[in-house]
């Protein structure tokens, strides 16, 4: 270990207590993300299975979560730079 490095007299108990609560919680966020993770892989699955375009609705999910002056704002620049090449 480097001279540098950081030891742990350093960390007080009360520090210690507080970084392993944080690092659990880190943890338990992880495994809660990859469960959400999963469960919209299967609602994508199931959109698929029923005839919808999975692509087509991440892009509706993410436009959604768009302010509407911000999208409107990326539409009209989208149509300005096609025009100026000359369409697609």
């Amino acid at each position: 270990m480097a001279d540098d490095a950081p030891t742990l007299e350093i960390l007080n108990s009360s520090a210690q207590s507080q970084l392993k609560t944080i690092i659990e919680r880190i943890e338990r966020l992880e495994l809660d993300k990859t469960s959400v993770m999963e469960d919209l892989k299967g609602v994508y699955a199931e959109a698929k299975g029923n005839g919808f375009d999975t692509k087509v609705l991440r892009k509706v999910v993410r436009l959604r979560k768009q302010d509407t002056a911000k999208r409107q704002e990326e539409e009209a620049l989208l149509d300005l730079y096609l025009s100026a090449i000359g369409g697609l």
